[in-house]
């Protein structure tokens, strides 16, 4: 059940009004006419809403390992850190192999978030998808 805060929210977006604009090659917003917008539809479109301060959405970035290698080295130690405040009866090369345990883990999950969220960007401003790489039929 949505809060008073998201219900408030929820009825203030639906009183107003978006206006919908192309996103041309350059990135340039060129207004719809409503005739258009309503024929081809929403999603033919390709139509993308201001945000609340008029400015146009954050990009997302395409998935790099690079991105996941920076995140895995702020959050290692940080991960180090709070199993040596929890299990400080265990040894340090116990904690150790732990942490590397769940960074091994934590890094291709955080992986396939990025790709994900890039993936969902992209269908959202209305680019082709990459096809998924793997087997090939």
């Amino acid at each position: 059940m949505p809060t008073r805060k998201q219900r408030r929210r929820r009825q203030k977006d639906l009183r107003h009004e978006y206006e919908y604009v192309y996103v041309d090659g350059e990135g340039q917003e060129v207004e719809v006419d409503e005739s258009s917008a309503r024929r081809n539809g929403k999603r033919e479109a390709k139509a993308t809403t201001k945000s609340r301060n008029g400015k146009p959405g954050r990009v997302v970035q395409p998935p790099s390992w690079n991105r996941v290698v920076k995140r895995v080295a702020v959050i290692a130690p940080l991960l180090f850190v709070a199993f040596s405040a929890l299990n400080h009866h265990q040894s340090l090369v116990q904690r150790v192999v732990i942490t590397l345990v769940y960074t091994a883990v934590f890094a291709p999950m955080m992986y396939l978030m990025d790709r994900a969220l890039y993936r969902s960007y992209l269908k959202r401003t209305g680019q082709p998808v990459p096809p998924p790489l793997g087997r090939k039929r």
